[in-house]
């Protein structure tokens, strides 16, 4: 980032305006669906959410016990889960702009 002009870090910060995820979907779903995994597939976790989804069906309801509190947990990680989204989102245009200029 620190290569970049003003303008170019105008844009990044645009393009990560529009890419990020959303703190409220994300603990919307984690309120409603955070038992099957909901929040987790929001933030491509597919692997995880799948095992909570799983978990809580093949166990007819029971394992909401197991996902219930692997939810608990999952409530404090959200905030960095956005952070590292927006981080990886900046370094991804930077990078692209940074190649731009080189082909100019």
């Amino acid at each position: 980032m620190s290569q970049l002009t003003n303008e170019e870090r105008l844009l990044v910060n645009s393009e990560v305006e529009k890419r990020r995820r959303s703190a409220a979907v994300a603990y919307l779903l984690w309120v409603f669906l955070g038992f099957v995994g909901g929040h987790r597939f929001y933030f491509g976790k597919t692997g995880s959410g799948v095992a909570m989804a799983l978990i809580t069906i093949l166990t007819l309801g029971f394992g909401v016990i197991v996902t219930g509190v692997w939810a608990l947990v999952d409530v404090f990680l959200i905030s960095g889960w956005l952070r590292e989204d927006v981080e990886q989102i900046e370094v991804e245009v930077a990078q692209a702009i940074l190649a731009q200029r080189q082909v100019n």
